[in-house]
């Protein structure tokens, strides 16, 4: 466990290094985040009317359905127009490029009916994991329909997050449909790791530790405070709320950057100055160093 911590953070290290090159990419996650936002806002009154918020355990309704799905549609498609931009701006620095904002921006945007079509096929997915989630909730806790449910849930969103880990780099860099990109980023990691392929190391895990030491101290810290000084006690959980958005950004801008590394690796054999190739290489290994 602490092996792979360890080196988590060595591949966290090196994708920070390309961000202190550029960093301007961590611009496309802030973008990003501010575009999803008002697409949550805009989205608000039409999901709340089809119960999407309070009745999650009901069979949903072709409204519901066809909300969500529009909802799901132009969420995906705001991620990875700003992904694409990141992942394109970060291969033009790992391959000796000095990438600017537009040039990221131009990258995506050249692929726009591409990356239109892939959202399309996501928001496909994320609503049969809804659809599957809502299945098992309406059976209730504890009914093996309900596990059932779950389970393949689960199993289907890890076989995804795999299949496209590498599907807005192939976008990007090959003139290909988003169907295509799929298969191509399938095929990429089974071609280079072979069968041993798990879906590997997320910088998440770094991140995620980060954050779930942030809340526990921000927690502690409101709780000693809030008795004797409640402005205080706000004044924190601003703050924590305010990190907390800090970590997701940058988790987002260096994950993007190493799915580059990743797939520079996986097409010729080399992840770049900045990335060791041990890492890049055992990435997806069952049992191995990561």
């Amino acid at each position: 466990m602490f092996e792979r911590v360890g080196n988590s953070w060595a591949l966290v290290k090196a994708s920070a290094m390309v961000l202190r090159s550029d960093r301007e990419l961590l611009i496309y996650p802030i973008i990003s985040a501010i575009a999803l936002l008002i697409v949550s806002i805009a989205f608000f009154l039409p999901l709340n009317s089809t119960g999407f918020f309070i009745d999650a355990a009901e069979d949903p309704g072709v409204a519901e359905i066809v909300v969500v799905f529009a909802f799901y549609f132009v969420q995906y498609s705001v991620v990875i127009f700003a992904n694409s931009a990141l992942v394109g701006a970060a291969l033009i620095r790992l391959r000796g490029g000095d990438p600017t904002l537009g040039d990221g921006f131009g990258i995506a945007k050249s692929h726009l009916r591409s990356i239109l079509g892939y959202a399309a096929i996501a928001a496909t997915v994320g609503m049969i994991l809804k659809l599957f989630s809502q299945a098992g909730e309406s059976e209730g806790r504890g009914n093996p329909l309900a596990l059932i449910g779950a389970l393949a849930s689960s199993i289907v969103g890890m076989a995804w997050n795999l299949a496209t880990f590498l599907a807005v780099p192939v976008l990007v860099t090959e003139d290909v449909g988003p169907g295509e990109a799929i298969r191509r980023s399938s095929s990429l990691l089974k071609k280079t790791w072979g069968e041993q392929v798990v879906g590997g190391i997320s910088i998440g895990l770094v991140f995620g530790l980060f954050a779930i030491a942030a809340v526990i101290l921000g927690i502690a810290a409101i709780v000693f405070v809030a008795d004797t000084s409640p402005l205080a006690a706000i004044a924190i959980a601003i703050l924590l709320v305010l990190l907390l958005l800090g970590i997701g950004l940058i988790s987002s801008t260096l994950g993007g950057i190493y799915s580059a590394a990743v797939y520079n690796y996986a097409v010729g054999g080399d992840a770049g100055e900045f990335f060791r190739e041990d890492l890049i290489k055992e990435a997806f290994r069952t049992g191995g160093r990561i």
